[in-house]
């Protein structure tokens, strides 16, 4: 009698493994999401989800393991090894779960290429003798989770007419936007950054450096 172990992988554990890497990086995906659909304000929606990112992340690690592990484990017995995918349904095949491992590892490392989506375009310049009416603000925020953030909150700001520069950046939940008042004010800026959807905590003008 031959004695064989299951070596499908559950479409169970898959499904679970790809839900939980969307889960892990919806906080990095929205920002982009947001731009493309022009729905700026809801870049902060699943920023409540930072905190158990790497939980997630670790989930996304361990439950795709198990189903690679239940994929290639032996059989008991060299008489049963022939377990072809081609015999078996394509939810249960090796590429299958190829696919979908590919897949969770390109949404789990999106932060680490969410710029490419964003191309900061103003080229506002300053005229001769004009440089007296450049300021320069330090915004917090709060919401900013990855480096997508920081390109959300530097794309919306830069769109402005008379923005010379803006520097963004989630681990310290600040932004830095040089303005000239003249063209821009103080106003419309805070108002660009409000939009994405972050909340803006604190604002102040510091010297330029």
């Amino acid at each position: 009698m031959k004695t064989t172990i299951d070596q499908k992988a559950p479409s169970k554990w898959v499904g679970a493994g790809f839900l939980a890497a969307i889960a892990a990086s919806l906080c990095c995906v929205t920002p982009v999401l947001a731009l493309v659909s022009g729905a700026s304000g809801i870049a902060a929606t699943f920023s409540w989800l930072e905190p158990v990112r790497p939980f997630l992340i670790g989930l996304t690690v361990l439950i795709l393991g198990v189903a690679w592990y239940l994929k290639l484990k032996p059989t008991k017995t060299a008489v049963d090894c022939v377990c072809d995918d081609e015999k078996q349904p394509f939810i249960q095949s090796k590429i299958f779960l190829g696919i979908v491992t590919v897949l969770a590892v390109t949404i789990l490392s999106f932060p680490s290429y969410s710029h490419i989506f964003y191309q900061h375009t103003n080229q506002f310049s300053i005229a001769n003798g004009a440089d007296s009416g450049i300021r320069q603000l330090r915004i917090d925020i709060k919401g900013m989770t990855c480096a997508a953030c920081e390109e959300h909150v530097k794309y919306a700001a830069s769109q402005l007419e008379g923005v010379l520069q803006v520097d963004a950046t989630f681990e310290t939940g600040t932004a830095n936007i040089r303005y000239h008042q003249f063209v821009v004010s103080q106003d419309e800026v805070v108002a660009a950054v409000k939009k994405t959807g972050y909340k803006v905590t604190n604002i102040e003008e510091v010297p330029i450096d």
